[in-house]
């Protein structure tokens, strides 16, 4: 039997047969129906998967008219100098022209602006800057304007931060001292994202964005739920986007509820709920890349949880697909061929409103 090209999560390519693409899909599906408790890709959309991942082009897409809002995490800081140890283009420009090239050169639906350091705590000492660069940039360019940075409650532990690390506390036994401890750090970063997500708004930014919510598991939820409920307070009309670091909550602190529902152990299907409930205008499902398999099997578990995250959900969902996420190789600069097939399958089984 014929084998076409297909990549591991790394990125590594390797060949499959059509029926080895199945088999995947088959044990993709079923894996992530079996963690999150949801149904099961059907039959149809089994083969429709095998169809995208053994077609003989390099890039596909979906048909005309079916196109979906593109969104860019962090993009206008990834062409000059980059982040995750450099991952840029290199090229020698700022933001604001970063910005001019995003929408006029590559087309981009939404221009998502953020800081080199791409976190709320350290935007805090440094937000009048950001703001008069803000409104420099919007005076210029037309595409909507996203706002972003992460919770990042690491940032709040020690050395960097005030509070002791609740991870080091739990390996020592010390369970509520690991708590207060947490407890400590929500309300430190729901201040930061409050006051800086507040700033930025008032200078023109279309949108809020809460970029990898949940690094720190349930303790970072919870700050990002309640922030969002605190900026649609102050103000209203403010378009807020959640997006997650990962399709699980982990329980860092095992105790926090929001709403009544503890936060620990939820899938994207229940998390969107509480997104909503928080006040979020968008959310932005996760599910994380397993690097020793193969991209069709990847891509299974992601519509798998998608499907019933959209299913469930009365917001536009924007799925999370790049780098590590979405069914898309861990590499610096994603293969197109994985990129546009993912999204492809995502975007037509799911029903996404936008990636």
């Amino acid at each position: 039997m014929a084998k076409t090209m297909q990549r591991l999560g790394d990125g590594i390519v390797v060949e499959m047969t059509a029926d080895e693409v199945r088999k995947a899909v088959e044990e993709g599906t079923s894996d992530a129906a079996g963690r999150a408790e949801v149904p099961e890709l059907s039959e149809d959309e089994i083969k429709h998967i095998v169809d995208i991942y053994t077609r003989p082009e390099r890039i596909v897409s979906v048909e005309p008219g079916k196109e979906v809002v593109l969104s860019h995490d962090e993009g206008t800081v990834k062409i000059n100098a980059g982040v995750s140890g450099g991952a840029g283009l290199g090229i020698d420009c700022g933001r604001l022209v970063a910005s001019e090239l995003y929408e006029r050169a590559l087309g981009a639906d939404i221009i998502e602006y953020g800081h080199i350091d791409y976190s709320y705590k350290p935007l805090r000492p440094i937000l009048a800057d950001e703001r008069i660069l803000v409104e420099r940039t919007l005076l210029v360019t037309t595409a909507p304007f996203w706002y972003g940075a992460m919770p990042n409650l690491g940032l709040y532990t020690q050395p960097d931060g005030p509070f002791p690390n609740p991870t080091e506390l739990l390996n020592k036994g010390m369970i509520n001292e690991a708590r207060e401890s947490a407890e400590g750090m929500i309300e430190h970063a729901v201040r930061d994202m409050v006051y800086v997500g507040s700033g930025i708004y008032e200078a023109g930014a279309d949108c809020i964005n809460f970029d990898t919510t949940g690094a720190f598991g349930d303790v970072d939820f919870m700050a990002t739920l309640t922030a969002t409920e605190e900026l649609k307070k102050r103000h209203p009309d403010i378009i807020i986007n959640i997006g997650m670091a990962g399709e699980f909550v982990l329980g860092i602190h095992g105790g926090l509820k929001y709403d009544g529902v503890r936060l620990a152990g939820l899938w994207p299907h229940q998390q969107v709920k509480l997104a909503e409930k928080a006040g979020a205008s968008t959310f932005g499902p996760v599910c994380n890349i397993v690097t020793s398999k193969s991209c069709p099997w990847n891509i299974a578990r992601v519509i798998t949880y998608m499907k019933a995250c959209v299913k469930a959900s009365k917001i536009p969902i924007h799925n999370n697909m790049g780098m590590g996420v979405g069914g898309i190789p861990l590499s610096d600069t994603p293969p197109v061929d994985a990129v546009t097939r993912a999204s492809k399958a995502a975007v037509e089984i799911c029903q996404l409103d936008g990636v």
